[in-house]
């Protein structure tokens, strides 16, 4: 018997998580390195015994840590379970409006899934020909805007005054700026907030900070946005962020000097990559972020997502997203990894 009721949904197709040792895993924009030192002290000091009990609700230390870290209040800030936590209440609490909410065609998968998760009218704005998004594509009347920039997976960065004008020409609605990308070479929208009360950031210790296993994440906002976000937050999940992960994303804050050097390491990687494919006449997209989204040349985009898988080499291609099935997004690893990539490649090409 059919049930009554029940939704359907086209949920976001995550990256695979291959469980075969000895692999170079290229397809899901992990950091090539591992956590800071100060981390894995934190993890071996962690008092288990704190596990018996609800973890804090306001996550305090992290905050004030992000806080002096940024420049900002710490009441500015909100903790989630990973930033995609964060991306989902701030939907919730400020898309709700009969008009769309506007984001590009390409860009976060997940945008499109919340939307329609939460009944939330948009209007997908395709980018530009050369994969850009154009800022008068967004001076027109909506319910909201959600920009990642640096965007992925094109891992393109638009300019930091013209992310200014959009958030100017719209501040009767709310604009989110996704910043996961944003320490591999972007210009941060902080400053922004101190001049416009419509801002919304949401960054995740994912990618910089080498711990996409422990699912952290934040946003910054104006004190208005707060009080709405905070509001959603203890409507659905009050004690959203466990008390391990907020003890080692503390530690990972107070020890940022060491993830400024392997990002550093990452973009020098990413740029020599990007030459190297280049000079296999590869087209590869300027990147800003810690992968390259490449159309590959004398070879299919899908013969070479095979070619490297079946030597244990995973990448990202998206063979049903029409403007991108001729593409591959590589994840940058590290540098002896990104050369036997360039190996493999080699080899393969007639």
């Amino acid at each position: 018997m059919a049930l009554k009721g029940l939704r359907e949904i086209e949920p976001y197709v995550a990256g695979s998580q291959p469980q075969e040792k000895d692999i170079i895993k290229l397809n899901t924009n992990e950091n090539a390195y591992g956590p800071s030192p100060a981390v894995k002290e934190a993890l071996a000091g962690f008092e288990t015994e704190t596990l018996r009990k609800y973890s804090s609700l306001d996550q305090a230390s992290l905050r004030q840590a992000l806080a002096e870290q940024l420049g900002v209040a710490a009441d500015q800030i909100i903790v989630g379970n990973g930033s995609d936590d964060i991306l989902s209440m701030a939907f919730l609490a400020f898309f709700n409006s009969d008009e769309p909410i506007l984001f590009p065609d390409l860009t976060y998968g997940f945008y499109k899934v919340w939307a329609d998760l939460y009944h939330i009218n948009y209007h997908e704005i395709p980018l530009n020909d050369h994969f850009e998004i154009e800022t008068v594509d967004y001076l027109a009347d909506n319910g909201g805007i959600i920009l990642t920039n640096p965007n992925a997976p094109t891992g393109i960065f638009k300019s930091l005054e013209e992310i200014e004008a959009i958030v100017r020409a719209n501040q009767d609605v709310v604009v989110i700026i996704d910043e996961a990308y944003i320490n591999f070479g972007g210009e941060t929208a902080l400053p922004l907030l101190g001049k416009y009360d419509n801002v919304f950031i949401t960054r995740t210790f994912s990618k910089d900070a080498s711990l996409a296993g422990l699912r952290v994440g934040y946003g910054v906002g104006s004190p208005q946005l707060m009080t709405v976000i905070k509001a959603i937050k203890n409507s659905v999940n009050p004690y959203n962020v466990n008390a391990l992960s907020e003890q080692l994303a503390t530690a990972a804050v107070q020890s940022w000097d060491y993830y400024e050097e392997t990002c550093q390491k990452i973009m020098a990687t990413r740029d020599w990559f990007k030459a190297e494919l280049e000079a296999l006449d590869f087209s590869v997209l300027p990147s800003a972020t810690n992968f390259v989204l490449t159309r590959p040349a004398g070879v299919s985009a899908e013969d070479l997502f095979k070619h490297l898988q079946t030597n244990h080499i995973y990448v990202r291609y998206f063979p049903k997203v029409e403007r991108i099935k001729d593409y591959l997004r590589i994840s940058i690893g590290s540098q002896a990894e990104m050369e036997k990539v360039v190996q493999v490649i080699q080899e393969f090409l007639p």
